[in-house]
């Protein structure tokens, strides 16, 4: 099992606690830093960047509560997760430190494994906050990765199914960047929808960057949320395009010279790799395969599900609304 390798930076005035909590992370895999006082606290962490910040409230100087505050006025430190220390167990504290931005508090006296528990809960949701995007609120890059390894590590079938507007840049430079954003929260929603209405609970799903998403689950499950994004998908569109433009069928759009340029309407095209008949045994092998099914799928005008065509034919994918074909 592999250890954790984050940095805490752990800020007490008592020298023998700093020694204790530093010896005990140290054995579990952490790195330390130390800070006998709240400036040196908040020089350390402007310093040293740590991934969480173990604070003691008590301290000469500068106190626990001045040193969120300081912490959270500076860009640098602002999103450094915070686990208060503390012999005072009094409501006030409590609620002014959370106000503040506090992650955690633990009462002294406390058992390490507690400590221990709170330190990874913390550091795991801080992780996915980091990761998380923006403008969806779903996982980004670095848990889409993790989320890849852990597929390929239990040996399973599964599929991952790459999702993204078709002919988007030219819907945003039309239609303009707020619509873009409504466009690309509204796949996200579907998507969401369709791990709910049809997934057993464990299939994840992310979002890449820009117009691009992904979700993991087995094969028959990945196959029906396919189809059910493409219906739905198909439904919503008409709340994204003006009529008409429906009507026409395209959009033109006029570009800096002045020349007119005619796109296709907004489609999704959804990309199946899965290790049902192919080997799959690193994730920069999802990568490679569902990059040439994406070329594949985007060849195919309208919306599309399409798998490797190493693997099997796709079954129709039939969107209600929109011309769509299948791919094999």
């Amino acid at each position: 099992m592999e250890k954790p390798s984050e940095k805490i930076l752990i800020v007490d005035d008592e020298s023998s606690i700093r020694k204790i909590i530093s010896f005990q992370l140290e054995r579990s895999g952490y790195e330390t830093i130390s800070a006998s006082n709240g400036r040196e606290g908040v020089e350390a962490a402007r310093r040293n960047s740590p991934d969480l910040i173990l604070l003691d409230l008590m301290m000469p100087e500068m106190d626990g509560h001045q040193v969120v505050e300081a912490l959270k006025a500076d860009y640098l430190t602002s999103q450094i997760p915070i686990i208060i220390l503390t012999a005072k167990f009094a409501k006030s504290d409590r609620m002014a430190g959370l106000s503040a931005g506090v992650n955690d508090y633990l009462t002294k006296p406390f058992e390490l494994a507690e400590l221990l528990v709170r330190i990874r809960n913390v550091l795991d949701w801080s992780k996915k906050q980091r990761s998380a995007n923006p403008l969806t609120g779903l996982p980004g890059n670095v848990t889409i990765e993790e989320q890849l390894e852990k597929v390929i590590r239990t040996g399973e079938q599964f599929s991952v199914v790459y999702v993204d507007l078709d002919n988007f840049k030219a819907y945003n430079d039309y239609y303009g960047y707020n619509q873009g954003d409504k466009a690309i929260r509204e796949l996200a929603r579907i998507l969401i929808d369709g791990k709910k209405q049809i997934g057993c609970g464990d299939e994840f799903v992310g979002h890449i960057g820009g117009d691009d998403f992904l979700y993991i689950a087995p094969p028959a499950i990945a196959d029906a949320i396919g189809h059910w994004v493409i219906d739905e998908f198909a439904k919503m569109r008409t709340n994204l395009i003006r009529p008409d433009d429906l009507r026409k069928g395209h959009i033109e759009v006029r570009g800096r010279t002045g020349e007119i340029t005619r796109y296709p309407l907004l489609s999704v095209t959804l990309a199946i790799v899965s290790n049902e008949d192919c080997e799959i045994d690193h994730v920069a092998k999802v990568g490679d395969l569902a990059s040439e099914v994406k070329v594949f799928g985007k060849s195919i005008p309208g919306s599309v599900l399409v798998k490797d065509r190493r693997i099997e034919k796709s079954e129709p994918a039939i969107a209600t609304g929109e011309e769509t074909e299948s791919a094999s």
